[in-house]
């Protein structure tokens, strides 16, 4: 039974589909170790007992009569503090927003629900998901798996947590900046960034609309294969067949190896002289768009967030974070014209970075320049943190600038990932050639 908290999604739906599992059981057991566990209140903000327990019944019901509405139905999941869920409180990470009770789901649980996955509950996340270091001294900070010291990256950090602690068997996150990519490097799990616009935001709490963007954490590129079709309520691609046969692929110079730490380095370079060694064609490409893209982030993204959440922030600024609060009011150092002109701008540079990459599978890229940072020194030294937290969302902002799917992929380095960035709206394509990576990897 205590297998069935590490086993990926796809092992434990396959398992409720042969009648070797029984959803209620599974549900139990993940219950139980979440109850049990030391950190329980530091990565679920609530766990939905009720409401899991009920749902595991409702598939066991189905898996006896054959009936079964997926491949994950009875598959217990998590949830980011920022999906709407009726009647659960829903903050964003935020004492902003303490007490906040929606009264509808997000429309992504209930695609999910409507193809019987389980709700273990909420994870707590870094206060309005605006960090990639997942510290949220308002609310709670998840541990990370691999150093009890170190924060476990943001923005979906409990999500993150849920997974690779064995307290779920996926958690379901969003990126705007790197929010589902860092934390799953920095835990060595699989995590899916889709194309903005892809999957629905409709009752998602929002940070920047135009960046925002929903996904997986999970341990295999299955299982994100898997769960993107949950929560577009669709069927999911057939990932056989896939090989690294003919991949061309495209290692990004610019910018993404500056400052760069060893370990990261490391498990970089170990995971593509696999895939050399393995067959596949691997260039190195420069890129000064991406160089001019990164020098708007300013006016795209704190313009955007501040402007979302200027008045309930303004209202009670004390209920903030002081870094966070700071990062959020530097948005409004910029006007109208220069957020408007920084789009414009930003459209030209992703058509020459579309026409640049068109050739190849993914660009490849570290997913974070950095391990995770210690926890308690983020909090007593101010620059540490701003470099820290600049450095660890400057390669996953370049997949959400550029507007392209994106994902991250364990490499033999603990805490560091493979960053693989597709092409817009392709993550059937991505999906396919991140799956033969991961087997070449394993190998």
């Amino acid at each position: 039974m205590f297998d069935w908290l590490v086993m990926s999604a796809a092992q434990l739906g396959r398992g409720i589909q042969d009648g070797a599992i029984d959803p209620v059981a599974l549900t139990k057991a993940f219950l139980g170790a979440i109850d049990s566990h030391d950190a329980r209140d530091r990565i679920y903000s609530v766990v939905t007992h009720d409401r899991a327990l009920a749902e595991a019944e409702a598939a066991a019901e189905r898996a006896r009569a054959g009936h079964r509405l997926s491949l994950l139905d009875g598959v217990p999941i998590s949830w980011k503090d920022l999906f709407d869920t009726a009647g659960i409180v829903t903050e964003a990470g935020s004492k902003l927003l303490e007490g906040r009770v929606p009264t509808h789901d997000a429309e992504v649980v209930r695609n999910a629900t409507a193809l019987g996955l389980v709700c273990l509950g909420k994870t707590h996340m870094s206060e309005l998901a605006f960090s990639g270091l997942g510290l949220n001294p308002m609310t709670e900070t998840p541990p990370c798996i691999n150093d009890p010291k170190a924060v476990p990256g943001g923005s979906s950090s409990g999500a993150a947590a849920s997974v690779a602690f064995g307290l779920a068997a996926a958690g379901m996150g969003s990126d705007t900046g790197g929010s589902v990519r860092i934390p799953s490097a920095w835990n060595d799990l699989v995590g899916l960034k889709t194309t903005s616009g892809r999957v629905s935001a409709k009752g998602v709490v929002a940070l920047c609309e135009k960046f925002d963007t929903v996904g997986p954490l999970c341990r295999t590129v299955e299982d994100a294969a898997l769960f993107l079709a949950v929560l577009e309520g669709d069927r999911p691609i057939d990932l056989r067949g896939a090989g690294l046969q003919g991949k061309r692929f495209a290692v990004l110079e610019t910018a993404a190896f500056d400052d760069i730490r060893e370990a990261p380095l490391a498990g970089f370079n170990s995971a593509v002289d696999r895939l050399r060694h393995l067959g596949a064609e691997v260039d190195t490409i420069a890129a000064p768009e991406v160089e001019d893209a990164l020098a708007l982030s300013g006016p795209l993204f704190t313009a955007e967030a501040y402007g979302t959440w200027r008045d309930v922030i303004e209202a009670h600024p004390e209920k903030m974070f002081d870094q966070i609060l700071e990062r959020f009011r530097i948005g409004a150092s910029f006007d109208g014209p220069s957020y408007v002109a920084a789009w414009h701008a930003l459209n030209r540079l992703r058509e020459i970075w579309d026409a640049r990459v068109a050739g190849y599978d993914a660009v490849l890229l570290p997913t974070s320049p950095i391990l995770p940072p210690d926890a308690e020194r983020l909090m007593t030294d101010q620059d540490y943190y701003v470099v820290e937290n600049l450095l660890a969302l400057r390669n996953t902002r370049i997949g959400n600038l550029m507007g392209v799917c994106a994902m991250s992929l364990p490499t033999d380095v603990p805490s560091c990932g493979l960053m693989m960035l597709g092409a817009p709206m392709q993550e059937e394509r991505l999906l396919r050639t991140a799956f033969a990576v991961e087997t070449a990897l394993k190998a």
